[in-house]
């Protein structure tokens, strides 16, 4: 898995936010995404790594611009009433 997290500028509202989460899963196949416009951020978690360049595209054609990519390895955190070992 993978979570590739972005930052956008444009975002101002909760609209804008559900405006790039549709986008996003509607153009790729995804896991899960959640997008913050206090933060100008977007995360998503995917099977595999998304292609970059197709992301710029498909945000910029709704009117805001990606500043920064970043991916990194995505490990779903499990739940423990006794914590961490």
């Amino acid at each position: 898995m993978t979570k590739t997290t972005l930052n956008i500028d444009g975002m101002m509202c909760s609209m804008c936010e559900s405006h790039i989460n549709d986008t996003i899963r509607h153009s790729f196949k995804i896991k899960k995404v959640a997008s913050s416009h206090t933060k100008g951020t977007t995360q998503i978690i995917s099977e595999s790594p998304l292609d970059e360049t197709a992301l710029r595209e498909a945000i910029g054609k709704t009117g805001y611009k990606v500043l920064e990519i970043k991916t990194a390895p995505y490990e779903k955190q499990r739940f423990s009433l006794f914590g961490r070992k």
